[in-house]
Formats: C-alpha cells, sequence, structure tokens
C-alpha cells in the first residue's frame, strides 16, 4: 500500500522515465535468453542492453546484426519492443484499459498528455485511438506492399514475415533490418516500390499523430491547425532542401551516388534526406559518404522528427520557432508570426530551452566518447547525434564502441526518446509557481 502511494506521487515525467526503462530491462532480459539467439548461447548482457535500448528508443544503431545473429523469437521481440517504443509504453497501456473498459483517470491522463507532448488533455484518449488505429493501418497496408515486392526475391512464407516486420521498423522510425551484413536497403536503391513504401512509412510516422489525425480530418473540417500547418512546411522544406544538397554533393562520388544513373541519383539523394529525420534505414553507404554530406546529415538528425510522433531530435517546430526568432529579430519586430498567428514567449523560451539543451547534451557525450573511443571526431559526432535523434545510422564507430561506450549511447539513445526536458523535470524538482519578480535589468548582447 505504501509502494503504491509513493508510485502515485511521481511526476508524469518520473513515470515516462521508469516506464521506458523497466521495458528496456525486461527487453534486455529476454534478448539474453538462448532461444532469442540463433546460436543458442546468451547474448552478453551490455549486448542485449544496447539492443533493447535501441529497440525502445526505435534509434536502430546494433552490435549485433538483427536478420544473422537473432532467432524468430528474438525478432519478434525487438519487433514488439519497437512497436511500445513507437507508440509509447503509456499509449499500449491505456490501449489495453479501454480493451477492458475500464476508465481513464485523471492522473493517467496528465501522463498521457506528457507521453504525446499535447498542451491539453483535452481530447487525449480520442487521440490514443486514432494513434493506435493510424499506426496499424498504415503498417497493414505498407506491410503488404512490402510482402508483394520481395515474393519475387524469397518464399512468400519470409516475404511476408519480411514485408510487416519492416513495416513496424520504418513507420516507428527504427532503422532495424533483417537483411543481413547490416545492408539495410542498399539492395533496393533503384527499386521505386521499396523507396516510396519505405518513405511513407517514416515521414507518416515522423509527422506526428496529431498532425496524421488533422490530415484524415481535413475532408470534414477543411482546416488544419497551426501545428499542423508548420509541420508539413517544415518537413517538406527539409525533404526537398536535403535531398538538393545531397544531390550536389554526392552526385560524382564513386561510393555513393557517382556510379548510379538518373533514377538512381534522385532515389538515393531523397531517401537519404527522409532517413536522417530519425529512421536510420539507408539505400547507400553512409560511411562512403563525402564529410560535408555526413556533417549536412548530422544537422538532419539533430532537427529530428515532429512532436507526438515514433521520432527524436528536436522536433521540426522547435527549429522553425528558433528560425522565426532570428528572421524576427533581424527584421526588428517582437512577435514571431507563422501564418497569421502570434506565438507566446512561452513556446519561444521552450524551444530555446530544448535546443541549448540538446546542444549541450550532445557536446557532452561526444566529448567523452572522444576519450573512450578510437575513432575519428567526425564519427564519434555522428554517433551520438545519431543517438541522440534517435535515427540509427552510423558510420561503422557502433561495431568498434567500448563496454562504456556503449552505455554512453545507451543513455543518450534513452535521453533522446524522452526528450531533454522531460529528463530534466524527472531528474529534477518539481515545477512550482514564482512567488515574485525581480527587478528587471539591462544586458548588452551581439
Amino acid at each position: 500500500m505504501k509502494l503504491n502511494v509513493q508510485w502515485m506521487r511521481l511526476s508524469p515525467p518520473r513515470i515516462l522515465v521508469l516506464g521506458f526503462a523497466g521495458i528496456i530491462l525486461v527487453g534486455t532480459l529476454l534478448l539474453m535468453l538462448p532461444a532469442s539467439n540463433r546460436n543458442g548461447d546468451s547474448l552478453a548482457f551490455i549486448d542485449a542492453l544496447f539492443t533493447a535500448t535501441s529497440a525502445v528508443c526505435v534509434t536502430g544503431l546494433v552490435v549485433v546484426d538483427t536478420g544473422t545473429h537473432f532467432s524468430v523469437l528474438g525478432q519478434v521481440v525487438i519487433a514488439i519492443l519497437i512497436q511500445i517504443g513507437g507508440l509509447g509504453f503509456m499509449t499500449m497501456s491505456t490501449l489495453v484499459a479501454i480493451a477492458f473498459k475500464r476508465r481513464i483517470s485523471l492522473r493517467e491522463r496528465l501522463i498521457l498528455q506528457e507521453a504525446m507532448n499535447q498542451s491539453t488533455m483535452e481530447g487525449i484518449v480520442r487521440l490514443i485511438r486514432k494513434v493506435v488505429i493510424y499506426s496499424l493501418m498504415i503498417e497493414g497496408i505498407c506491410g503488404t506492399l512490402f510482402a508483394i515486392r520481395w515474393s519475387f526475391d524469397m518464399p512468400v512464407g519470409q516475404a511476408i514475415y519480411y514485408g510487416y516486420w519492416h513495416a513496424i521498423s520504418m513507420f516507428n522510425n527504427a532503422g532495424f533490418d533483417m537483411f543481413g551484413d547490416f545492408r539495410s536497403l542498399t539492395g533496393y536503391v533503384y527499386d521505386p516500390l521499396v523507396n516510396f513504401t519505405a518513405m511513407f512509412l517514416i515521414v507518416s510516422g515522423g509527422i506526428g499523430f496529431v498532425v496524421l489525425s488533422d490530415l484524415v480530418d481535413y475532408r470534414k473540417t477543411r482546416k488544419l491547425s497551426l501545428h499542423s500547418k508548420v509541420v508539413l512546411l517544415m518537413t517538406g522544406l527539409l525533404i526537398v532542401f536535403g535531398a538538393l544538397v545531397i544531390f550536389v554533393f554526392e552526385f560524382s562520388n564513386p561510393r555513393t551516388l557517382g556510379g548510379l544513373n538518373w533514377g538512381g541519383k534522385i532515389l538515393g539523394s531523397f531517401f537519404q534526406s527522409v532517413t536522417p529525420r530519425t529512421a536510420g534505414a539507408n539505400t547507400v553507404d553512409i560511411a562512403g559518404l563525402r564529410q560535408a554530406t555526413q556533417f549536412f546529415m548530422i544537422i538532419l538528425m539533430f532537427i529530428g522528427a515532429s512532436p507526438g510522433s515514433t521520432g527524436g531530435g528536436i522536433k521540426t517546430t522547435t527549429f522553425m520557432i528558433m528560425a522565426g526568432a532570428v528572421i524576427a529579430m533581424m527584421r526588428g519586430r517582437e512577435d514571431i508570426v507563422f501564418f497569421r498567428y502570434r506565438l507566446v514567449q512561452e513556446r519561444i523560451f521552450k524551444a530555446l530551452t530544448i535546443t541549448l539543451l540538446a546542444l549541450l547534451f550532445i557536446i557532452a557525450v561526444t566529448m567523452a566518447l572522444s576519450t573512450t573511443e578510437e575513432a575519428s571526431f567526425m564519427m564519434i559526432l555522428f554517433e551520438t547525434t545519431s543517438a541522440f535523434g534517435t535515427v540509427g545510422l552510423s558510420l561503422g564507430l557502433t561495431l568498434k564502441l567500448t563496454t562504456l561506450g556503449k552505455l554512453l549511447i545507451c543513455f543518450t539513445m534513452f535521453a533522446g526518446r524522452l526528450g531533454p526536458i522531460t529528463l530534466a523535470y524527472a531528474l529534477g524538482q518539481k515545477k512550482g509557481k514564482e512567488l515574485y519578480r525581480y527587478p528587471e535589468g539591462k544586458m548588452i548582447i551581439g
């Protein structure tokens, strides 16, 4: 009874942290089972922990090859961890409660509000229902398309299994694959069906469930919220601009786009522009990219997906607000205005806080890894940003990580999935109201 009271006193951010940590621990123990590994041996604890963390945090960084090392049981466990991690454990808990017709308490609604990054509890349970329905529909349709395409390359049963497994991985922006030898989708760089299906899964999972709901309801309402407009605009700009930059930088690179025809170059450019937005799959050799392209992908990974989605990063809306603040300052305006709506100061402070905390976190982990790992600065910075953005792309450092390096990357993936502010609230003191304000001071800036 006392334990239950203590649990009820925990803040929503702390419950989210403990919930995700608990799922990672259960996943670690399941992946350590001899039955989860094809060779019949127990996977080392640190490798099982790393894999479980990567799956729950929908990252995709791996220290053992998913397709060749794990048995069917191990692969199914990873897929379940990806689904729970992508949708959120509170979403899954709510789904069970709805199935058993149990009332969702006010406290549970508060936790759901925190988990889905919503500003209000209004309609939160309806949103959860939509989240589950949309996820299953998109994964089912795209999994069927994958299965049909891959049935030409492998037995039908395996094609169906691969199709739905990869649909779960792609929609949840996880980046895990089962093609073996860490190949990802490099064998399908010319295939339009595989490319467009994968990109649709990545983008639909990365724009956020609120935006998906707005798009589905658009036929009735004929309007989109400010949030949806900003997310769709920013997502479109980043994809198109990213594809253009990658196309220009890699056009003549023989290790990536240089050896492809025009169709392959265009598909490759767009796919590599979409995947750093926390997806982790790739159709060209990421290690073979020029350093300018790799650094540009670091920026894309840092921005990441959108709020309330399966992806990580500081989020598109945060980046848009920061860009809007710069533009407003340069124009001598006090307000940031998007689509004729003015943003309140609280939103601007939160965007600044998220960006600064994320930068400081990445800098700290990069410095730490620079002392524990024998690798170039670019490899370490790329790996750190990939882990924080829950992307899963790597220049090859993951397989060479020391035990301490693996633990650092595990913590980085965990922090990236929860978000720097949620983690800070969970580890810090409760928010309280200010009882008084100090007199205004002046500082010289710039």
